[in-house]
């Protein structure tokens, strides 16, 4: 074997995975079919998780200084465009928690990529086509590198940090549109946009509902902004996301924080496979990370911590599987223990807060309760920046808190 594990895919699961091998003392090499840099289709947003993990890796300080916007709040806007701010410097008092950042994907993933790069193997434009197998065991890939020429890199462990469409989930017969349990979001990069200093935005408006719209400040005056809809209400639709959108930025609430704006580029679109499901993630010689495994956030649409998250477990794991020389699917179902019992509860929540989002009155009340009350806001605030688990949504003393404060 050349390597103890290949990563194929170097967005933040991969080269996380990349990073935290080269700090256990395991050889890996982490391939992407892309060059860097390279776009990403995304919100953009950092926070909880994310800030946990780059600080986990020493690189808080360093991603804080990038290209993009340091946010100090979070705006919440009803279907009758009441609204309110969730101030993270009230809420934490850990002072790495006060502050999330929004850093386009071109530049954050290639950040992270450099890191990766630097300390251990990697292959730039090298695109998986097929996985080796000696007597049914899963020994490596073979791709075409940047060359055009194929190539065959040897490892007893695979995983796949490739995203929505995984090429390695494909292979092993493991990848299926699940139109239940995706979403799909289009982004476009405007400048021009009226009231972004230090906030991220969601407004849940009746013109997109059971979705909602997000304006994301992502630095030198561009905003990122987007809509985000699950796949089976935006197949209901005669409307296309773009069309919903130029509709949204157009109407009353929003007509004048637009009437200056640019549109930078063709809004364009991607799948989100929801957490809403626990799918299969590992097998005998693989595992899956990040979008891959469905680990975005159903109600918020936040995938990065969760794969960074999935990739610190995957190599926890990997180091035992070498240590034991055992790398089958029994032996690795511990990644999925571990993942779920750290995310479980959280995206099950979500869940329910993805089916609220559905109803337009419990939204109205929920936002507008919260906007005059601070009991209500404060349980809301610690559920987004995890401090306080989402389940806390089935304690009895959040709805008397709601509806009797």
């Amino acid at each position: 074997m050349d390597y103890d594990i290949i990563i194929v895919g170097a967005g933040p699961a991969g080269s996380t995975a990349s990073l935290y091998a080269e700090k256990m003392g395991l050889k890996s090499i982490l391939v992407d079919k892309s060059i860097f840099p390279r776009d990403k289709i995304c919100g953009d947003a950092l926070s909880g998780k994310s800030i946990r993990m780059l600080r986990e890796m020493n690189l808080l300080s360093e991603v804080s200084k990038l290209e993009g916007a340091q946010i100090n709040r979070i705006t919440f806007g009803s279907p009758s465009n009441k609204q309110f701010d969730l101030h993270l410097n009230k809420l934490n008092k850990d002072q790495n928690k006060k502050k999330g950042f929004v850093i386009p994907r071109k530049v954050f993933d290639n950040f992270l990529f450099e890191k990766a790069s630097s300390r251990s193997e990697s292959r730039q434009g090298f695109k998986v086509t097929e996985i080796i197998k000696d007597n049914n065991v899963i020994s490596g890939i073979i791709g075409v590198n940047k060359n055009g020429k194929k190539e065959s890199l040897y490892a007893p462990l695979i995983l796949g940090c490739d995203g929505p469409y995984s090429i390695i989930a494909r292979k092993l017969k493991l990848y299926k549109m699940d139109m239940m349990n995706t979403s799909v979001a289009i982004r476009c990069y405007y400048s021009g946009v009226k009231g972004l200093t230090d906030q991220i935005e969601l407004h849940f408006l009746k013109e997109v509902k059971p979705g909602y719209l997000w304006l994301f400040p992502a630095g030198k005056g561009i905003a990122n902004i987007g809509i985000g809809l699950s796949k089976v209400d935006a197949k209901k639709e005669e409307r296309t996301l773009s069309q919903i959108l130029d509709t949204v930025t157009k109407s009353k609430y929003f007509k004048e924080r637009f009437e200056d704006a640019i549109q930078l580029e063709k809004p364009v679109g991607w799948n989100l496979p929801l957490g809403t499901k626990h799918r299969l993630n590992h097998g005998d010689g693989f595992m899956l990370l990040g979008d891959a495994a469905g680990l975005v956030d159903p109600f918020t649409g936040e995938g990065i911590g969760n794969a960074m998250v999935s990739a610190k477990y995957a190599i926890q794991i990997a180091k035992q599987s070498k240590e034991n020389n055992d790398y089958s699917k029994p032996f690795l179902s511990e990644y999925d223990k571990l993942l779920w019992s750290e995310l479980g509860k959280e995206l099950r929540t979500s869940t329910k807060l993805q089916k609220l989002a559905r109803y337009s009155f419990l939204l109205n009340f929920v936002i507008n309760r919260a906007s005059r009350n601070e009991d209500v806001k404060n349980i809301i605030s610690g559920m987004l920046a995890n401090e306080i688990p989402k389940d806390e949504l089935s304690n009895p003393s959040f709805y008397f808190k709601m509806f009797f404060s």
